[in-house]
């Protein structure tokens, strides 16, 4: 399930999407127009912004925008930010693998090669989901 965090991430993300190439919007027009808690979501735009997302301006005209066209930037990019490896199991993760105590064969094991179809399909739809998808939503 997606955290409340990675939600507002969306949710903000999606916000400057729609002003792309407008100028600058400050944090709270943000969190005003998507309803996220003001503080709750400078804590979020700074970790966006230390993931090359976004950027800021200081100032009275300054505030937040993309640093990536919306076509660019995915949902699976947001989630792995906030949420983490997008596989059910530490074994089938792409950017976080481990390896599981139980197992004995990872070549072998029923669990791990149906695992890394589900992570593939939902991974292909998680990329697909830019933010361009979200906008022409309206």
């Amino acid at each position: 399930m997606m955290s409340k965090r990675c939600k507002y991430a969306l949710k903000a993300m999606v916000r400057l999407a729609r002003n792309y190439n407008q100028g600058f919007l400050p944090t709270s027009v943000i969190a005003l127009d998507e309803n996220i808690p003001k503080k709750f979501l400078e804590q979020i735009l700074l970790e966006l912004k230390r993931a090359k997302l976004v950027n800021s301006k200081q100032g009275k005209v300054g505030g937040y925008y993309l640093l990536k066209s919306p076509d660019e930037v995915s949902l699976a990019d947001i989630y792995r930010i906030f949420d983490g490896p997008i596989a059910l199991t530490p074994c089938v993760s792409l950017n976080f693998y481990e390896a599981c105590d139980d197992c004995v064969d990872e070549a072998t094991c029923y669990l791990r090669n149906e695992l890394i179809i589900v992570r593939e399909k939902t991974r292909n739809s998680m990329m697909e989901a830019t933010l361009t998808k979200f906008i022409n939503k309206d």
